[in-house]
């Protein structure tokens, strides 16, 4: 698809194939695109998500952030070139945990190991492919002492219809949903930065732009 013409043949709604039929996903990646067209390309555009099944390993958490964007944007890609311009955009989501090492005196991977939980969403569009992660959420040490790497998993709490993990952990003030919207966003910014213009940030009274 030539982006030339992207706006001429999506002028009021645009649709999105997702491989997933979670109902959190598929609100936090619509949330995601109306935000970008609404308030960053100041487009009024309708966005519709349609789910085209579910990936194989839905009910598993992915282990490190490599292994979330590989799993995500392989789901993508796979969508895109199964079903070509059937849609103009495919977004494959999941939402895993990864782990960082601190060690104030050296870089060598000893001290602390703190964990964390975030979404990554996949975008495949009409110029290309783009990644984006939501904020990270740190699991409590308190919940996962003494475990280790396999058993983190089975550890982290939350129920689906409660935000899931993110819901779970901050009293529902961020949830799955939002994740992923957060996440979708970045994605979508990234895929259109320096194709399509976005209006300029506001600037405070006072301040120059």
């Amino acid at each position: 698809m030539d982006l030339t013409d992207f706006w001429r043949r999506y002028r009021g709604a645009v649709e999105v194939a997702v491989d997933s039929g979670d109902s959190d996903v598929l609100l936090g990646i619509r949330d995601g695109f109306v935000r970008y067209f609404h308030e960053g390309l100041e487009r009024p555009l309708q966005v519709a998500v349609r789910s085209i099944g579910e990936p194989p390993d839905a009910s598993e958490i992915a282990l490190g952030d490599e292994e979330m964007m590989r799993n995500v944007r392989c789901r993508a890609a796979q969508m895109r070139s199964h079903l070509a311009d059937a849609f103009p955009f495919y977004a494959a989501t999941t939402t895993g945990l990864h782990s960082v090492y601190l060690d104030e005196e050296s870089n060598e991977k000893r001290g602390d190991e703190l964990h964390f939980v975030r979404a990554w969403t996949a975008i495949e569009g009409p110029n290309g492919g783009a990644l984006g992660g939501s904020g990270s959420l740190q699991l409590p040490p308190a919940l996962i002492a003494g475990l280790d790497a396999g058993e983190l998993p089975f550890a982290v709490p939350g129920r689906r219809r409660h935000g899931g993990v993110m819901g779970s952990l901050t009293g529902g003030l961020q949830t799955r949903r939002s994740a992923v919207a957060e996440s979708t966003l970045h994605a979508i910014s990234t895929l259109f930065y320096g194709v399509v213009e976005s209006r300029r940030p506001r600037v405070a009274p006072g301040r120059r732009s």
